[in-house]
């Protein structure tokens, strides 16, 4: 597709300049609008996105969730919104109260800030960055932050001890997430999600690149703090975690930046894996890159409220374990396989990754075979580690089993 990204920024303020207006005042103009409708969007998105959540969990738990207020309940997250702001705002004695206060502000505005790289259209996206994938990492590190700070600044030893496990659960997920961040560049030799988007025009990356797409979708799962990885919160451990001391509002800004951190997730694993805007009809109405982005983001994001409510949680030592032993080494694996099957196909001559669906076949099918091949080697390695350690718990039985003496003639 020949067709160059055009900014909302810089179509803005060339249509100010057009009309006459002062090339400062139109460019400062373009921005100020760019950012209020970047903003503006996941704003609104989060009240609905509260609304399907509840909905979503009560008739996968057989409930019937918010249906007094408004239509269907859909005014009840605005109910919840206005009765956060009237509810009294505490601030604990011994609490640091400016890091304390910036903590929710920095949980929230981490989130509306990495949507001003997404790209909704192929002519529509807030700022096409060349280095996209290293300002989204940068970003979601950010995350690991306001954890930090808003667990010690309460001045609760709950808070502090919640703030510790988290941190060690997001420091930990954010390898095998970056690695799994690494096989779409790889594959495209760009870190802009706008280039990523328009390279999987001939296949999506969750064709050639599966088990990247399943890693980076776990490790954002974690990353969120969602069942079952919600250590984050662990009400039955540590009553809400490192947020305990915060009311009010700033409760419901910690909750609003955890729903949309979802959404955005889904929105970037769609960019990534799911070829975006990519769709029928879309190089001649580009408009309609915004209804193919939100039909594959609605698709990820259902997918990820079935997990979370479906699954239990794990324990800490089990979610260690499986980022340790699991990901972090099957990340690994993937992006030297990747590499080398790329290394392969380019020394066969075979077409690029920006080719069209027929031309990306015969690499696609040298991809996903490494895929399977990878997904066979590692099904066999656990099927051997289930029979060592089955042998393993036979023996511990057996030596601790009581040795039981019957009588002759019985």
């Amino acid at each position: 597709m020949e067709t160059q990204c055009i900014d909302i920024v810089n179509t803005l303020a060339a249509c100010l300049v057009a009309g006459g207006a002062d090339p400062n005042l139109a460019n400062f103009l373009s921005i100020l609008m760019g950012v209020v409708l970047v903003a503006t969007l996941p704003l609104v998105t989060v009240i609905l996105l509260i609304w399907v959540e509840r909905k979503v969990a009560a008739r996968i738990q057989d409930r019937i969730g918010p249906n007094r207020v408004g239509p269907y309940g859909l005014l009840q997250p605005v109910a919840d919104a206005l009765k956060m702001l009237t509810k009294e705002d505490i601030t604990p004695a011994g609490a640091d109260r400016f890091i304390y206060n910036l903590a929710p502000i920095i949980a929230f505005a981490m989130i509306i800030l990495m949507w001003a790289v997404i790209p909704f259209s192929p002519v529509h996206v807030g700022a096409d960055l060349s280095i996209g994938i290293l300002y989204f990492i940068a970003l979601g590190s950010i995350g690991t932050v306001k954890v930090m700070v808003g667990g010690w600044s309460s001045n609760n030893k709950y808070a502090l001890l919640g703030a510790f496990r988290t941190i060690a659960l997001l420091l930990s997920y954010e390898v095998p997430l970056i690695l799994a961040l690494l096989v779409p560049v790889l594959m495209t030799g760009t870190m802009s999600l706008q280039d990523i988007t328009f390279a999987q025009g001939g296949m999506w990356f969750i064709v050639t690149a599966p088990l990247a797409a399943l890693i980076f979708l776990i490790a954002n799962q974690a990353e969120t703090g969602r069942a079952p990885f919600d250590l984050i919160e662990a009400e039955s451990e540590l009553i809400a975690g490192y947020n305990i001391e915060y009311s009010g509002f700033k409760f419901g800004m910690f909750m609003a930046g955890e729903f949309l951190h979802v959404f955005t997730v889904a929105v970037l694993f769609s960019v990534l894996f799911l070829g975006g805007w990519w769709g029928p009809g879309v190089e001649q109405a580009p408009a309609l890159g915004f209804i193919y982005l939100g039909a594959k983001t609605a698709l990820v994001y259902l997918a990820l409220l079935w997990v979370r409510n479906t699954l239990p949680r794990f324990r800490v030592d089990q979610v260690m374990a499986l980022n340790w032993k699991v990901m972090v080494p099957g990340a690994i694996a993937v992006l030297l396989a990747q590499a080398l099957a790329l290394r392969v196909i380019d020394a066969l001559g075979l077409t690029p990754v920006r080719g069209g669906f027929v031309e990306s076949l015969p690499q696609t099918v040298i991809l996903l075979g490494v895929n399977l091949v990878l997904v066979f080697l590692f099904l066999n390695q656990v099927r051997r580690q289930g029979r060592r350690q089955r042998a393993a718990d036979l023996a511990v039985v057996g030596e601790t089993r009581p040795v039981v003496s019957v009588p002759a003639g019985d």
